[in-house]
């Protein structure tokens, strides 16, 4: 019987060693609890985030399909990221449909952080 090639241990051992630091908790991923409910009160709030109109998420009240569906978001996205998109999504977007939210002063800077700590929750 053929012992497994060196090549094929060495890159299991690799894949394996990757695949645990990727689920590794990080302090980046630390969620602020408090801050995350401030921010789901601001964006279920008709007249602040009113996120539901255009996205779906789990718990949306008859959700809108505009947006994409914010379910897996915070595993997708940074918070820096979150954060940038509902301060002014035509920042990288200018076709975006997306209100820039912090650009126009409908939400303020606490506010946007608080919905980008409540968006990487989900």
């Amino acid at each position: 019987m053929r012992k497994p090639a060196k090549f094929l241990t060495t890159a299991s051992a690799i894949m394996m060693l990757l695949g645990a630091a990727a689920l590794a908790p990080t302090a980046a991923m630390a969620v602020d609890e408090e801050l995350a409910a401030k921010g789901k009160k601001i964006a279920e709030n008709r007249k602040k985030g009113n996120c539901f109109t255009c996205h779906a998420y789990k718990g949306a009240h008859l959700a809108g399909n505009i947006g994409p569906a914010l379910d897996g978001i915070g595993k997708r996205k940074t918070k820096k990221e979150l954060y940038d998109q509902i301060w002014d999504a035509t920042a990288m977007n200018p076709n975006s449909s997306m209100p820039p939210f912090g650009k126009y002063e409908a939400l303020s800077k606490d506010e946007v952080k608080a919905v980008a700590e409540w968006a990487s929750t989900l």
